[in-house]
Order: structure tokens, then C-alpha cells, then sequence
């Protein structure tokens, strides 16, 4: 037996043999139906093999490979936990806790509740003194500045950090200090994609590379930050293709050695949601993750909470989790940990390639900031937004708790941090519509129909939809006649129902049922009825619902009529 063990081989099907494998299983269906396009209108393939990605890169795959490994930093995922405090008193006593407990970069947005007095500023340039800061300020007037000027010379030279502003910041005798950076969380947060949270960066970096004196000196104070959203592979090769569109990027202009860019990034807000917020925890652990896979420097997790106002103990879990994926992963001790991955490899050359046309396209209308003044970059923006709302509101991106699997005991708060309120999130429609129907007190129910087996598949689909906004269905046991359906219509305090049952059920009871029914009751049917839509509308159906279809607008049609009704 030992012999024979050691004589086994285990065969490598080919591609053609998978394929043929995978038709078989599709019973019917094209095999085209396992490709995925992703928001970036990238064609995701069912398999990757080593054989299909030689065959699309060839050499460029051993140049990409080596350039960003050439340019990855020695140390990277810095845990950067930003400080949340009301009070002078309150923010040093976080700081020195976040510093005892892990966090190694200063983080700070300058937008706090307390004024940055001449004795604040002059403790915090302590701290610039020994540790490394990201802060966040409005403009070159920002009162948060005032710190550097709090550091004494001889200091000024080991200071090292980043300045994160709209406009490059200019600092005298702190060398180590970037403080020219492309910002594309802002643009992140409005709906760009990752091709184009891309271009945008290398769009940025030429507009200011052409306002510094050289090429190296641009280098030394430049840096990027992306915010890392749920899209996990997506994200992974986003941050591995920058350093490949940087070193193509550093070329162009002369350059052949190694320029290393650090790459700050953030968890992303703009999926967070201030339903089911625990989710958000979730959310951030996987974001951070490929953030430290696709090799971020410096990393934020935001609180889960961070929509509303952090607590002691949401700060302390958003830092702790980045301290258990650097420091129990052992990710850090691979470099490019993804490399080599043939779906990664793909999708990064796929990021590489598209991010860099669109980049010539920016530079060709005479730069981001033309670009930005024709509209193209806002309609851009638009578009990938509307997009991304429309797959959330369909479900074909899911946003656990808020479109799917939604918990309607949820209380929503209304409180929302300044900070983070002009971000445009893909649940704020749910939130909204929850929160008006919370306030009118909807009240809804479900008409099962034939027997606990036949109706509870649809009854339950149904039962998910309405939870998405807080609705709680009145459920009816099933019901097997006509003349039953409508005593429960004319008894239950629902003023809107949904039928529940399976097709033979439905059809055979449906036109009795509108036949009878109060007048004030609004009633939908679950699923989709082509044949039998024309008559059943004519007779008083106020509609359908089914899977696929766009909650939101399904829901706001009922919620006007059902004021309608009502009236």
C-alpha cells in the first residue's frame, strides 16, 4: 500500500478539459454566463491559469512583478489611528493612549470641536518631535499649522510626516515632510472607480511635478492616499498597480532609478452604514486586509461608528484591528504577498492598462484641472455612482444589513459626524427611506397562499425586502380560498400587502382576491406574472415584486401611493 502511495501523481487538467467540465454543469446556459463585469467595466474570467496569463502579458509579467516589488518600502502598514476628541484635555489623553497601545502615526484632521490654542499646538509639536504624523488641514491658514512652527530647528530636519490638503502646503527646513499629495479619497467618496481613482493620482502628480523645480524635488515631498473600499481583490491590485503606473509615470520624465511613493490609505466610507453598524467592523477588517496585501505604508481604520461619533471602545477595536493583521497574519513577512496570484497579476495589468488611457485622455484635455473645469471629471464621477447605487438598490452588490439580511429592530441614528457627512454612501437611500416610513408607521403584511411550503419561499422573499426599510410584515397563515384571503385583507391593519404563493396558487386566486379587497388596502403580487400583469393591473394591482428589482424605487412608488390610498 506505502508503495503504491508513493507512486500516485495528481493529474493537471487543462483549461480546454475545465471548460468542458464547467458547459457540462451549465445544463444549457452559455458558458458566458460565468463572466463578471466589474464596475470598471473589467471582464472577469471564471478561471485564471498560469497558461492564459503568460499568454495575455508574456514578458510584461516578470517586469510587472519586479517593479513593484522594487518599489515596495521596507516598512509598510503603519498603523495610523486618527484621534477623536471634544476637548484639548480629552485629545492628549487618546493620543497617549492610542500611542501606548499600538498606533505609530500621529493622525489628526484639524477639524475638531475644541480651537487649536497657542498651548495646544505647542504640546502637540512635542509629539511631531518623536513620532510620525498624518494631519488632515482645510487650507495653507489652517490653525493646526501653527504646530510646526513650535519645532525647534535643530528638530526640524528628523521631523517626518505627511500634510493632507487641498492644495499643496509649503513648509521651510522640514525636508522630511510631504506635504504635496493626490487626496483621492475625496474623489473616492463621490463614486470613482479604481481605474479612476488612478488616473486621477497620476493626474494630479504631473499638474504638481510641473510646479516644482524638478522632478526629484516633486518626489521627495509627493504621496498618494486611496481609500481601500469592499471590492477585495479589486482593492489588492488597485495599490500593485499604482507602483507599476508610477515607475511608467517616472520615466516619462527622464527617470530610471527606483522613486519609492509612499501609499497612505483608508478604510472606505462610502460603504459604511449607520444600519447594522457592527457590519462596518467587518467591512474595515477586510478592507485593511487587502491594504496590507496590496502594500499600503500607512494605514486608518475608521470606527465602525464613524458615521456617528466614535466611542472609547470603537477607537480601540478599529486600531486593534490593524495591530492583529500586522503583528498575527505574518503577511508582512512576504513581500508582494499577492504576486503571483494569476487572477491579481490579471487584474492588476488590467488596472495598469486602462488607468494609464484614461490618464493621457485627462492630460490631452490640458490636464486634471481643465479636465475638472469641462465637467467630464464630475460626469465621470456621476456615472460611476448612479451605477454603483443602482447594483446596491438591485442587489447585485450586496451591503449585508442594509439591502440584504437587514435588521428592521435596527434604530437608526440620526446624528451624523461633520466630518464624514458630505460622502456620497450607497445606503443613504435605505437610510432615508427607513427612516420616512419609521416616521409614518407604515404598517404592512404578507398574504400567504396554499399551503407553509408552497407560499414561504416567496412570503420570505418578500418578508427580506420590506426589512431592507424598517418594515416588519404582518404575516397571515396560508390561506387557501379566495373568500379567506379577503376576510384577512378586511381584518389586518396593514394598508399594504404583498401576495405571497406559488405560481398555480397565484393565478388561481389572484382575480378573486382583487374582486374583493378594500378599497384602502394596496396589494402587490410577489414574483413576475407576464401573461396575467395587463388584467390584474386593470382590476386594481398596484404591482409586483420581485428579484432584481430596484428596491428603493419600488418602495418610494409604494410609499407615495399608499398616501395616496390613504387620502
Amino acid at each position: 500500500m506505502s508503495n503504491n502511495m508513493k507512486n500516485i501523481e495528481f493529474e493537471k487538467p487543462s483549461y480546454s478539459e475545465w471548460q468542458d467540465a464547467a458547459i457540462k454543469a451549465l445544463k444549457g446556459k452559455p458558458f458566458e454566463s460565468l463572466l463578471t463585469k466589474t464596475s470598471e467595466g473589467i471582464t472577469l474570467e471564471p478561471l485564471y491559469t498560469q497558461e492564459s496569463l503568460v499568454a495575455k502579458l508574456g514578458e510584461e509579467l516578470d517586469k510587472q512583478v519586479a517593479t513593484i516589488r522594487s518599489l515596495q518600502n521596507s516598512q509598510v502598514f503603519k498603523v495610523a489611528q486618527q484621534v477623536y476628541a471634544d476637548t484639548g484635555e480629552a485629545f492628549f489623553a487618546q493620543l497617549d493612549d492610542s500611542l501606548a497601545r499600538g498606533n505609530e502615526v500621529v493622525t489628526i484632521d484639524s477639524r475638531v470641536n475644541f480651537e487649536w490654542t497657542a498651548e495646544i499646538v505647542a504640546k502637540l509639536a512635542t509629539y511631531f518631535s518623536e513620532y510620525s504624523f498624518k494631519i488632515t488641514v482645510e487650507n495653507s491658514n489652517d490653525p493646526l499649522l501653527a504646530v510646526f512652527d513650535n519645532i525647534a530647528i535643530e528638530q526640524r530636519e528628523a521631523t517626518k510626516g505627511f500634510i493632507i490638503s487641498k492644495n499643496p502646503i509649503t513648509l521651510t527646513d522640514f525636508p522630511n515632510v510631504r506635504s504635496i499629495g493626490a487626496d483621492i479619497t475625496i474623489y473616492h467618496n463621490q463614486g470613482a472607480n479604481a481605474v479612476q481613482e488612478l488616473a486621477y493620482a497620476l493626474a494630479f502628480a504631473a499638474k504638481y511635478a510641473e510646479q516644482e523645480e524638478s522632478f526629484e524635488a516633486f518626489a521627495k515631498r509627493f504621496y498618494v492616499t486611496f481609500a481601500i473600499d469592499t471590492q477585495f481583490f479589486t482593492e489588492i491590485a488597485k495599490l500593485r498597480a499604482f507602483k507599476v503606473l508610477w515607475k511608467a509615470f517616472s520615466s516619462a520624465y527622464g527617470i530610471e532609478k527606483n522613486i519609492k511613493i509612499p501609499t497612505l490609505a483608508e478604510t472606505s466610507l462610502r460603504s459604511f452604514s449607520k444600519l447594522d453598524v457592527y457590519v462596518n467592523l467587518l467591512r474595515a477588517a477586510n478592507e485593511a486586509l487587502s491594504g496590507l496585501i496590496g502594500g499600503a505604508d500607512v494605514f486608518t481604520v475608521h470606527p465602525h461608528d464613524a458615521l456617528t461619533k466614535p466611542t472609547d471602545q470603537s477607537i480601540r477595536i478599529a486600531r486593534n484591528v490593524s495591530l492583529v493583521l500586522k503583528e498575527e497574519t505574518n503577511v508582512l513577512k512576504v513581500t508582494d504577498p499577492a504576486g503571483g496570484s494569476y487572477f491579481i497579476e490579471s487584474l492588476t495589468a488590467d488596472f495598469v492598462k486602462e488607468a494609464w488611457a484614461l490618464f493621457l485622455d485627462i492630460e490631452a484635455a490640458g490636464g486634471i484641472d481643465a479636465y475638472i473645469a469641462s465637467g467630464k471629471l464630475a460626469e465621470e464621477l456621476e456615472q460611476s455612482y448612479q451605477a454603483r447605487i443602482k447594483a446596491t438598490q438591485t442587489r447585485k452588490q450586496s451591503l449585508i444589513g442594509t439591502n440584504i439580511y437587514a435588521n428592521p429592530a435596527d434604530v437608526l441614528e440620526s446624528e451624523t459626524n461633520p466630518l464624514f457627512s458630505d460622502i456620497k454612501r450607497i445606503a443613504i437611500p435605505f437610510e432615508q427611506l427607513r427612516a420616512d416610513m419609521t416616521a409614518a408607521n407604515v404598517k404592512t403584511g404578507i398574504l400567504a397562499l396554499g399551503t407553509l411550503k408552497s407560499s414561504k419561499p416567496r412570503a420570505d422573499f418578500v418578508s427580506g425586502f420590506l426589512n431592507t426599510v424598517g418594515l416588519v410584515p404582518e404575516k397571515s397563515e396560508p390561506i387557501a380560498t379566495a373568500e379567506e384571503a379577503v376576510a384577512w385583507l378586511n381584518t389586518t391593519e396593514a394598508t399594504y400587502v404583498v401576495i405571497a404563493g406559488n405560481d398555480d396558487d397565484t393565478k388561481e386566486l389572484v382575480p378573486a382576491i382583487l374582486a374583493g379587497k378594500p378599497a384602502n388596502v394596496l396589494v402587490d403580487v410577489a414574483g413576475k406574472y407576464k401573461d396575467e400583469e395587463e388584467a390584474w393591473l386593470a382590476d386594481g394591482l398596484n404591482g409586483f415584486i420581485f428579484a432584481g428589482q430596484n428596491i428603493i424605487e419600488k418602495l418610494n412608488s409604494v410609499f407615495a401611493s399608499m398616501k395616496e390610498v390613504q387620502r
